[in-house]
């Protein structure tokens, strides 16, 4: 707003800043479609909005970008393969409209776990290959939104859009040490992702900081009429997310489910939960019932859908998808019509007793994920990876938010004695995003230093 920096400078500092980033060793592979006519057209823009003082929100001129599952023109819409979106994409996804509306300079499409069957963010394929953490560029990402949390991480952008299915937002961001958002399901819309897992997916951002992330759940959060599943919301605020206090706030914690995690990850969440508890808000113990029927549920549900959705795909294109894809793919065939009816009722179930928890709770906490980012071996860059205990330890704390539809964020709070980032999750009732966001910022003073990843590009210099 003072006119020392313009849009335009901060866009030709992204563009050889992504230039760069593909000619690093090992290359930081977070966007893998960018268009520089594109970004100074859209920064030019920005740039004559604020010399005329008409802005059109708070991210006008804000560098932002969306994983490669939603329609983003005129980028290939490829979902992190190399058979889809042969043709550069004619429209734009909902989120996209609303990024292009509010002004935000989209700066390119991120990186993804192929059909975001996965939660390492491993691709090798010719046009994604290996996202790299810019804590430590021999380690993942996460996945499947790998690309979206690099990119903010390694400073390229404040803000990137990532889909969470299976905690797709909320372990990259986790392992790559900033803010994720999963909203409740129906909260943002999802017209013009592809539609992999139509029950399960939730939209949201991927930010620096909690601030941040409230300010684009703010600009997105709304009905779609193009998308059912979020048209009777009720409106979203940040009511109350700026109090200088937690007093009032019960938050909820089962201590069994809470400690299944490295005793690293363990000591520093314990500590988390007090610091809340010193800003006025009571702990008080949970039971979440039946977690390990959960777990398998909603794997049934999310495995079933996709399957279901890429039927053709897989007839018609195994030999082109990448070996893990398959092999979670054949597995979800093995489902029957049976299994998926009674992963539903299972849902049911936990949302009546979910219901039940939120009157005596405002949130539940839980570590985000139960280990760091894992490391990248040589065999990966070529043939990819696939690690089930791995894919099951790194969905612990996620799948309850995404089987039964409630919003959840994730923080970073410290690191390992390695280095990698270590964050903290609060899931609260549908539709009450703006608690989440309170107790956020507060975890956010937590933690008392933010360390610089090694990999990181400062494009306001």
């Amino acid at each position: 707003r003072s006119g020392k920096l313009t849009p335009s400078q901060v866009a030709k500092n992204i563009i050889a800043m992504l230039e760069d980033c593909d000619k690093s060793t090992p290359p930081l592979r977070a966007i893998v479609q960018w268009d520089q006519e594109q970004i100074m057209l859209m920064a030019e823009a920005s740039t004559a909005r604020y010399r005329n003082k008409c802005t059109l929100s708070y991210l006008d001129g804000i560098p932002v970008c969306l994983k490669e599952e939603f329609k983003v023109v005129p980028y290939h819409h490829r979902v992190g393969t190399v058979y889809l979106g042969t043709e550069p994409e004619t429209e734009d996804a909902t989120v996209t409209k609303k990024l292009r509306e509010a002004g935000a300079i989209i700066i390119g499409v991120s990186n993804m776990h192929e059909l975001g069957t996965g939660t390492t963010g491993c691709n090798p394929n010719r046009y994604h290959k290996i996202p790299r953490n810019p804590y430590k560029p021999n380690h993942f990402t996460g996945g499947s939104s790998s690309g979206s949390a690099a990119a903010v991480a390694a400073g390229l952008c404040p803000v990137a859009i990532g889909t969470d299915g299976g905690g797709s937002v909320r372990i990259p961001a986790s392992f790559c040490g900033v803010v994720g958002l999963k909203g409740t399901f129906g909260r943002i819309s999802s017209q013009g992702s592809l539609p992999l897992s139509y029950s399960t997916v939730s939209v949201g951002p991927i930010c620096t900081s909690v601030a941040d992330a409230a300010i684009v759940y703010s600009i997105l959060a709304e009905p779609d009429p193009l998308y059912p599943y979020g048209l009777k919301q009720p409106k979203a605020t940040l009511s109350g997310m700026c109090a200088p206090d937690l007093k009032g706030l019960k938050l909820g914690v089962d201590w069994t489910f809470f400690k299944a995690c490295d005793a690293e990850v363990l000591s520093i969440c314990e500590k988390a939960v007090e610091h809340l508890q010193s800003l006025g808000a009571s702990v008080v113990d949970v039971s979440l019932p039946e977690m390990e029927e959960v777990r398998v549920a909603h794997v049934i549900c999310i495995l079933s859908e996709m399957r279901d959705f890429l039927q053709p795909d897989f007839n018609k294109h195994f030999h082109e998808m990448n070996l893990d894809t398959r092999a979670n793919l054949a597995l979800a065939s093995q489902f029957t019509a049976l299994d998926y009816i009674t992963a539903n009722r299972q849902r049911t179930r936990s949302m009546r007793f979910l219901r039940e928890i939120f009157t005596t709770v405002n949130c539940i906490l839980t570590p985000a994920v139960a280990s760091t980012a894992p490391r990248i071996y040589e065999s990966d860059l070529s043939t990819g990876s696939s690690d089930s205990s791995f894919t099951v330890r790194s969905m612990r704390f996620m799948q309850l938010g995404n089987f039964t539809g409630i919003p959840c964020l994730v923080v970073p709070i410290g690191y390992s004695t390695a280095g990698l980032p270590i964050s903290f999750q609060v899931m609260a009732k549908w539709w009450d995003e703006a608690v989440l966001l309170r107790i956020g910022l507060k975890l956010e003073q937590f933690r008392y230093q933010t360390k610089k990843p090694s990999i990181y590009y400062d494009i306001l210099a």
